[in-house]
């Protein structure tokens, strides 16, 4: 094995550099992982642009939450039977013994914001250290390319265990970039008798019905739909998709909020949301049933994130790799990081 690791810093806002350096040490309890794949999100773009909230971010910083890698060294006190197993692993560095994470909501920890790829150095390198607790281990012939996205279908599962989807059912989708594909597949699961999807893009459209949705919308055909669906899954962000996703519920229906909105965008009309009974939840990150929920619909072959893969790069093209993500650009889907 080589005796060098590199690893793209994010210095500041705007300024990176691909820094090489002896290959890092699990710690007690921590794992080392060769990274496969790791995908750039618009998380990681707010990241390098200068956009994300300061309390969630800790310059200078190795990106990348979204990966999958193999497990190359473990640490004092980890099972030796890790070694070489394919994995992926949760992000929040969760304390387990705070309130909330004795209770299994190990994404509302309270002991502080801690996550990899944001505080933490992340995977947009060759070699990522992490927490052994927080492992997902997978098959021993699971795609890691694939395998790469089971942090934003963790994030989608913790939506459908919010939305407690059940057969039978009108549901609709708000949104087809990939928190939504990911919904899609994970949604057709439950066998909805109806699955709809509302996006003003085409191409995505049409590529959610070729992942197990009946009906694709555009923004403005929805409005006809408006009052129908039992439960509505928002995954765009976009300003007006909350409030649109409220109105697509029926009355006493269901509505997950999984988009990262910014200021500005349109509120929930409280007046529509008292009078029709409706029940809202939201979504930021994935507690640790949420993952173990969609690592297992991967390893069932029920949730495949690989059409999703449009554009592969080396650690060393990581400018045009950033410059994809949130251009707009509709033959753009995932864009992962290749080391």
């Amino acid at each position: 094995m080589s005796t060098l690791s590199r690893s793209l810093v994010v210095e500041r806002p705007g300024s990176h550099r691909l820094s090489e350096g002896a290959v890092p040490e699990p710690g007690p309890g921590e794992v080392r992982v060769r990274v496969a794949a790791a995908g750039i999100c618009m998380s990681d773009r707010e990241v390098y642009d200068g956009h994300r909230d300061a309390a969630y971010v800790r310059y200078p910083v190795v990106p990348g939450h979204e990966w999958s890698g193999t497990v190359d060294a473990v640490g004092e006190g980890v099972d030796p039977a890790l070694t070489g197993r394919r994995t992926v692993a949760e992000g929040f560095r969760a304390c387990g013994s705070c309130e909330r994470c004795r209770c299994g909501e190990t994404s509302l920890c309270t002991a502080g914001y801690a996550e990899t790829g944001f505080t933490r150095p992340g995977a947009f390198a060759d070699h990522v250290v992490v927490p052994a607790r927080l492992l997902h281990p997978l098959p021993d012939d699971a795609d890691l390319r694939a395998a790469a996205l089971l942090e934003p279908a963790a994030v989608v599962a913790a939506a459908v265990r919010a939305g407690a989807p059940e057969p039978g059912e009108r549901i609709a989708v708000v949104g087809a970039g990939t928190l939504g594909l990911l919904a899609v597949q994970l949604l057709a699961a439950v066998s909805p008798a109806e699955l709809t999807v509302v996006d003003p893009r085409g191409t995505r459209a049409s590529q959610a019905l070729g992942f197990g949705a009946d009906e694709a919308l555009s923004p403005g055909e929805a409005r006809e739909a408006r009052g129908r669906y039992d439960l509505v899954v928002e995954t765009a962000g976009a300003p007006t998709t909350a409030a649109d996703a409220c109105l697509l519920a029926r009355r006493g229906g269901r509505v997950v909020l999984t988009g990262m909105f910014t200021p500005g965008a349109v509120g929930i009309d409280p007046v529509h949301l008292s009078l029709n009974q409706l029940t809202v939840r939201s979504v930021f990150g994935a507690p640790s049933a949420a993952w173990s929920y969609a690592v297992r619909a991967f390893s069932a072959g029920l949730l495949d994130p690989a059409p999703l893969i449009t554009h592969e790069f080396p650690l060393e093209r990581f400018s045009e790799a950033v410059a994809l993500v949130g251009a707009g650009g509709p033959e753009t889907g995932k864009v992962l990081l290749r080391p």
